[in-house]
């Protein structure tokens, strides 16, 4: 669900309600996801309408210009480069789009296999993938996770033990007592291929990314295929997520494989471009509900998300919450009591 929270154009369920199995987020999930995920024809700037005569025109999705598939029109498998399988797990709903990609890493020909979050503990998801590995000849020897939210990480340690495979994670509780513990900076090696680990912390705090050998980047919830990642408190640091995006903006990625939605080839750079300047267009829109004196958060969030069904009020204000700590954290504002917001120097009305 992006943070603007508005229902996915084009969505196959957005009459009535998430597909399938489609479920809220809540704190063991995280509310990974986006809402306005490309469709297929490309549109310009879209304006967020807040306090009247206060419209503002937010920076436009390089994406929205590119023919890629309709939300619930990925293919269930296909084979994206060499290296790389997608299998899409059958969990598809508003907060996770088309549903969770599972990859297949594998280096032609070889032997041994990683597969990169696992997602749901579903038995035809898991057929879907032993497949996979089937097809390539390879057994799986590593399960990797990107984070700890259970549409990523559901199925890694039932997979392990079915599949005789190691789990590899930035969480122990994810990784297993037999598991190994990732961070940055690591590798883990396959015949003829190696991934490399990237620290993405932000959307929560053991997120990694996969760095492969082909300049694929796997990012998992830290950049979507559709609209833009929510980032919620307290379990989000929008800090610690900005310096993410750049530091995989600073790899150079030929590639982004996101943990739901389409992937990413048409210069992924410009795309994480938008969401850092995604994140920025939010601060605008707080500073303006702010400029006119102290107000509640619910407040500011009614100002913003104007467009937005009351329902995902909740997520929008938590989203906001983590924008408003990152604003704290710089000095900008301050959070006094009953969750009233300032500009530094406003004056909170007795």
């Amino acid at each position: 669900m992006d943070d603007s929270l508005e229902a996915p154009r084009g969505a196959a369920h957005s009459d009535r309600g998430p597909a399938r199995s489609g479920r809220p987020a809540h704190s063991d999930r995280g509310p990974a996801h986006s809402d306005r995920g490309p469709a297929r024809s490309g549109r310009g700037a879209h304006s967020d309408r807040g306090a009247a005569g206060n419209d503002r025109v937010g920076p436009v999705d390089p994406r929205l210009s590119l023919s890629v598939p309709g939300l619930g029109e990925l293919p269930p498998v296909l084979r994206l480069e060499d290296l790389v399988t997608r299998v899409l797990a059958p969990n598809p709903g508003l907060w996770a789009l088309d549903g969770t990609n599972t990859y297949v890493v594998c280096a032609p020909g070889a032997a041994e296999a990683a597969v990169v979050d696992p997602g749901p503990a579903d038995a035809g998801h898991l057929a879907r993938v032993e497949s996979a590995l089937t097809g390539l000849g390879a057994r799986c020897r590593w399960i990797l996770v990107t984070h700890h939210h259970i549409d990523h990480a559901e199925a890694a340690l039932p997979w392990a033990a079915r599949l005789g495979a190691t789990v590899a994670a930035g969480s122990e509780a994810v990784a297993g007592p037999r598991g190994r513990l990732l961070a940055d900076g690591d590798r883990v090696e396959l015949a003829g291929a190696s991934v490399d680990v990237v620290g993405t912390p932000g959307h929560c705090g053991d997120h990694l990314a996969f760095r492969l050998e082909s300049g694929t980047v796997l990012v998992g919830d830290h950049i979507l295929g559709r609209g833009t990642s929510v980032i919620t408190y307290p379990e989000g640091d929008l800090l610690a997520y900005l310096d993410s995006l750049r530091r995989v903006h600073d790899l150079g990625p030929d590639a982004l494989y996101p943990g739901h939605g389409p992937e990413m080839r048409d210069d992924p750079s410009a795309v994480i471009e938008y969401y850092l300047a995604h994140r920025q267009f939010r601060e605008q829109q707080i500073l303006a509900a702010l400029s006119g004196g102290p107000i509640g958060i619910r407040g500011i969030v009614e100002q913003i998300y104007v467009r937005t069904d009351r329902g995902l009020l909740g997520a929008a204000e938590q989203s906001t919450r983590a924008t408003l700590h990152k604003m704290l954290a710089e000095g900008t504002v301050a959070i006094g009591r009953d969750d009233v917001v300032s500009l530094l120097g406003q004056r909170e009305q007795p």
